[in-house]
């Protein structure tokens, strides 16, 4: 049985590109197949009450450490804005606000990122992996450290720097977020805040951590969380030669 889970790890890491055998490794976890019977109708009556195709043509998840809160955003094609379809609760938070700069340091990671890989066979439950480190995080984070990695969006209310959201959200996520790859979304942005940047959040943020560099990577972030408050649209994400994001 040790050997054939093992097998399956194996072959799952490597499908996910491969849209025929990505979705056979994944329906192939009882999880996955349950979560889908369970959360597909519920799913789709929610889109349609917001007047929203499912399956989806694109969605968007932003985060908010401090509010302890994921919202779900979708649009139908890429002229449309994206209109909110619902806001998540995020069970439990590691560490303080800031972002993570090195591998131990307990961080939720901030900044904007992306669903790497999705894995049926979690030790929690079901979850989905982020493409931290990225760029930003590799330029900027702790040069003397390791920057670690295996940050997830998955099951049950512990973290050490991840985003748990229960086992009954992550299927429903889960299965949200498989829906939209298999309809051609190959990736599906994440974007992690520190809190929402309103006057009253720019101001405990300011009162609260006299760090220079936080500051200047929160200013950073603020341009894209900005462009998206005003227009429910999203700037494309690069970067500078120093890390810091370029929108």
């Amino acid at each position: 049985m040790l050997g054939m889970l093992c097998c399956l790890l194996s072959v799952w890491g490597y499908a996910q590109a491969d849209s025929a055998s990505f979705r056979k490794i994944q329906f192939s976890s009882p999880r996955v197949t349950q979560a889908w019977q369970k959360y597909q109708d519920t799913l789709h009556n929610t889109f349609t009450r917001k007047g929203i195709h499912y399956p989806p043509y694109d969605i968007y998840l932003r985060s908010f450490k401090s509010q302890n809160e994921m919202e779900l955003w979708s649009r139908n094609d890429d002229t449309s804005a994206y209109k909110l379809v619902k806001t998540y609760h995020v069970c439990a938070l590691s560490g303080i606000l800031g972002p993570k700069r090195y591998e131990g340091d307990r961080q939720v990671p901030e900044g904007c990122y992306f669903i790497e890989e999705f894995n049926p066979v979690s030790e929690y439950y079901l979850s989905m992996l982020l493409n931290y480190p990225n760029f930003s995080d590799k330029a900027i984070g702790d040069k003397d450290r390791k920057l670690g990695g295996d940050i997830y969006i998955h099951g049950g209310c512990v973290t050490v720097g991840c985003i748990p959201m229960t086992d009954p959200v992550i299927q429903e996520l889960y299965v949200l977020c498989l829906t939209a790859k298999m309809n051609g979304q190959n990736h599906i942005p994440v974007h992690i805040y520190p809190l929402r940047f309103s006057k009253a959040g720019l101001n405990y943020l300011n009162k609260s951590y006299n760090d220079a560099a936080k500051q200047r990577f929160w200013l950073n972030l603020k341009t894209e969380y900005d462009y998206f408050e005003k227009h429910h649209r999203l700037l494309p994400v690069m970067y500078d030669a120093n890390g810091e994001y370029v929108f």
